[in-house]
């Protein structure tokens, strides 16, 4: 039998020596220290031998035993280590190599447009302001002259959160808190840009998009005030050729109302398949505001007029860079981003 202890260690020496990764380590301890393997069956076997010779046979395989665990140990470091220093050496940086370029980020469309029409307003004399995007139905519609019964409400399908509190569908609430906030002083004169929302989803409108909401509020303010300060917009943010006609229309916070067109920017209003052979392209509403709503955010009048305005920034953006479906500022899409 000590024959057979000493082939097992040779063996086991031999295959441990060859063992290039933990996994054949991991199968040769199996090999000889599992419940079959070599080393154990050889312990198994001293009840065959007669009894005088079971305590020197029984040590040799104990030394074995011990040997085999000791060496599988120090293999299974040895592995690791190697294992470690090939990663770190395939890891490992070149600091004299050149950087890699790194694409530079781009501002998104939308984001370009709303800081140009703010940059033109700004240069006016406008102030830009702010206000809440989740909206009391009291900023939203009734100080605007938009009371529950109004039919107006259906204009705007609205996402409201309870019968009070609504996702604001246009920016025209922080027109209302400006000049609660600012009554009776004079002149109020700002820009209000922001998200919107509404319940609408096709090629031409979004659940949500951006609006820029302008108002101004002093003595002696008339609608050829409003016509200057929007052909000036117009030219500064299409071209200096760029003419406006202001439409009749409707809007509860306003009196008189009217849309404003532009001459197409495609075939400077001779007709073309863009402005349906018109020469006219629609950006935006406005009017005279309200003297209900003067009245409601505290200045009489009597007193003082005042001329209100609303755009959508996705509907300039459009124009301006000749997208035909607003979905496509919303989608990521790099191919048509880097277009822009």
């Amino acid at each position: 039998m000590m024959e057979d202890i000493e082939k097992v260690r040779a063996l086991f020496e031999k295959e441990i020596n060859a063992a290039d990764n933990l996994n054949e380590l991991d199968r040769i301890r199996v090999r000889y220290l599992g419940k079959k393997g070599s080393i154990t069956l050889l312990t198994r076997s001293l009840s065959r031998v007669p009894a005088e010779q079971r305590p020197a046979l029984g040590q040799k395989i104990n030394e074995l035993k011990n040997a085999a665990g000791s060496m599988l140990e120090e293999k299974k470091e040895q592995l690791k280590s190697r294992a470690y220093s090939t990663r770190w050496d395939k890891e490992r940086i070149d600091v004299t190599l050149p950087g890699s370029p790194y694409g530079l980020g781009r501002k998104h469309p939308i984001t370009r447009v709303l800081e140009e029409i703010e940059e033109i307003f700004t240069g006016m004399g406008f102030q830009v302001a702010e206000g809440p995007d989740v909206e009391l139905d009291y900023y939203n519609f009734e100080a605007l002259n938009i009371p529950r019964e109004h039919p107006a409400r259906d204009m705007q399908d609205s996402y409201y959160i309870d019968e009070d509190v609504l996702l604001r569908t246009h920016t025209s609430p922080v027109q209302i808190r400006s000049m609660q906030e600012q009554a009776p002083r004079l002149p109020v004169r700002i820009i209000a840009p922001g998200k919107v929302y509404r319940r609408d989803d096709d090629v031409t409108h979004s659940p949500m998009f951006h609006q820029v909401e302008g108002l101004l509020v002093d003595k002696g303010i008339s609608l050829a005030d409003l016509k200057g300060t929007l052909l000036l917009f117009a030219q500064e943010m299409f071209g200096k050729k760029r003419e406006i006609r202001l439409r009749p229309s409707f809007f509860p916070f306003t009196e008189p109302s009217a849309e404003v067109d532009i001459s197409c920017i495609i075939c400077d209003g001779r007709g073309c398949r863009v402005c349906k052979e018109t020469g006219w392209l629609e950006i935006l509403g406005s009017g005279m505001v309200h003297p209900r709503v003067l009245k409601m955010s505290g200045y009489d009048p009597e007193k003082v007029t005042g001329y209100a305005f609303g755009m959508g920034v996705e509907r300039i953006a459009m124009l301006k860079y000749g997208v035909d479906d607003i979905r496509l500022f919303f989608t990521n899409d790099l191919r048509m981003l880097k277009q822009l």
